[in-house]
């Protein structure tokens, strides 16, 4: 009998079920969106129940749509997005709205654990600066605004692991998602005592953490009649949207780096041992690959910013239609620059109060320069993570575009142009729900490692090399990263007002 490989990533804007074969080939993928909450400025809330339900229905999808039987499916991998907190009371009942990374609300719980832990002992303990997308902070805001709901908790749960209890029972988590909740020894991969004690929070709280390649649970009698799926099926660790859409695109060996676009931008790479930047400008995590880490940097608002756009200015267009505007004004859009800073900003400028910024316009920048604008604003954004990765001396051979980004020749070309790095795209671009479903197929033997399995499904196609446009860009980066330190006091004041 064939074995077949189910990877799900619980999204932001919705979940997504991939289908593979056990040589990676894609079967059958379906997708189901729900709403995002925002009840204040800056916060950012959805229901766990609409994820659970979301699950049930792509994945009776994908199995009616490709014609197998549910028993053919010999493992199941989980992502999704990271950081968000789901509250569970001791009945495993959801408590409250899950809070989520893009939520900015957590400022003062930020400072306060940074307090508590020792500023100087963040790098030691966690590898990363508390940021208000994290979980730690959000567990504290409950406690600090919401006494009642706080003293129901008997469980805190990253999204994805949400899924996993309710397809499984079991309370369990893995190493690369923990990596973000600012209470985990990335280190050493594990749940970080000390911060634990030093945010009050009790260490029962958090699920057991596994290896993202280790079988965390099996499907139940209850999960399988809602899904379609057979009950015992083994269910592996699988991944943060991050680590997970690494391993779908093959981040999984020294050097080759992913530069992804997505509702946020993130520049992603492999590393062998757990380096820290000293700053603590970038992210160190657990990678999803079994003992190995990896460095990265976030642009909260990438793909966000394009949509902003479209949404304000394009009514009823196409993202290619922008596109297409945007290539007919030259490189640097006559001095028109952006700063995509919509929802705060996360690498390098961990700043909740960040705003965007248009800067320098004149009557003759019409509506192609600002679309232009905010293609090239994003990839500066991104260009801040590759000059970290030069200062602290991550190896870089190859950069892998993936994400709705990745789909546009012009914003390739921009990315190249402005990291003055080729950038390669993929044969197959499934994102996280692919990096899971090939992580549940090395859990369940498939293949003996990761990198065995990316190397067998994943190959790049073409290459974008930077162009003459890579001189212009680099003057005019210089002046987009000297524009955040000059607005920075006037954006917290802006915020204060």
């Amino acid at each position: 009998m064939t074995n077949y490989y189910l990877g799900l990533d619980i999204g932001t804007s919705g979940t997504k079920a991939l289908l593979i074969t056990e040589g990676g080939k894609p079967v059958a993928t379906a997708t189901a969106e729900y709403p995002l909450s925002t009840p204040r400025p800056q916060w950012a809330e959805q229901n766990p129940i609409d994820w659970w339900n979301a699950v049930v229905d792509v994945t009776r999808r994908v199995i009616d749509t490709s014609g197998i039987d549910g028993a053919a499916i010999a493992g199941i991998g989980l992502s999704g997005q990271m950081h968000g907190s789901v509250f569970l009371d001791r009945h495993g009942d959801v408590i409250r709205p899950a809070i989520l990374w893009c939520d900015q609300r957590t400022q003062a719980e930020c400072d306060w654990i940074t307090t508590q832990a020792g500023p100087d002992n963040l790098s030691r303990l966690i590898a990363n600066p508390v940021l208000t997308g994290f979980t730690a902070p959000k567990i504290v805001w409950l406690r600090n605004h919401e006494p009642e709901a706080y003293g129901r908790v008997d469980k805190v749960l990253l999204p994805k692991d949400y899924i996993r209890y309710r397809l499984t029972g079991t309370f369990a988590t893995e190493v690369s998602d923990a990596s973000g909740t600012a209470l985990f020894d990335v280190a050493n991969r594990r749940w970080s005592t000390p911060m634990l004690a030093a945010c009050d929070i009790p260490a029962s709280w958090m699920p057991e953490s596994a290896e993202s390649i280790e079988v965390t649970g099996h499907i139940t009698a209850d999960a399988a009649a809602l899904t379609g799926l057979a009950a015992g099926t083994p269910v592996v660790g699988g991944g943060g949207d991050q680590a997970a859409g690494a391993v779908g695109s093959g981040i999984v060996e020294t050097g080759v780096v992913s530069s992804t676009v997505g509702t946020s931008g993130v520049v992603f790479a492999f590393a062998d041992t757990p380096a820290v930047d000293p700053a603590l400008r970038v992210h160190t995590f657990c990678h999803a690959v079994p003992g190995k880490w990896h460095t990265m940097g976030v642009v909260l608002s990438a793909g966000g910013s394009l949509r902003w756009l479209r949404d304000t200015f394009y009514p009823g267009a196409s993202y290619a239609t922008i596109v297409d505007e945007a290539a007919t004004v030259d490189a640097g859009s006559e001095g028109l620059i952006f700063l995509p800073y919509l929802t705060g900003e996360r690498t390098p400028h961990p700043d909740p109060d960040a705003r965007g910024v248009f800067f320098g316009i004149t009557l003759r920048h019409g509506r192609p320069h600002f679309a232009r604008a905010v293609l090239e604003g994003v990839a500066y954004a991104l260009n801040d993570t590759f000059e970290i990765f030069n200062d602290i001396g991550v190896e870089m051979t190859q950069v892998r575009a993936s994400g709705g980004g990745a789909k546009s020749a012009v914003w390739r070309q921009i990315h190249a142009d402005v990291t003055g790095q080729p950038h390669v795209t993929l044969n197959i671009d499934e994102g996280p729900a692919l990096g899971v479903a090939l992580l549940a197929a090395v859990g369940t033997g498939a293949y003996a490692t990761v990198a065995d399995a990316c190397r067998a499904v994943i190959r790049t196609t073409d290459e974008c090399r930077p162009s003459a446009s890579t001189s212009t860009y680099r003057r005019y980066y210089d002046v987009y990263r000297n524009l955040y330190p000059a607005l920075k006091d006037q954006f917290a004041q802006v915020n204060q007002i």
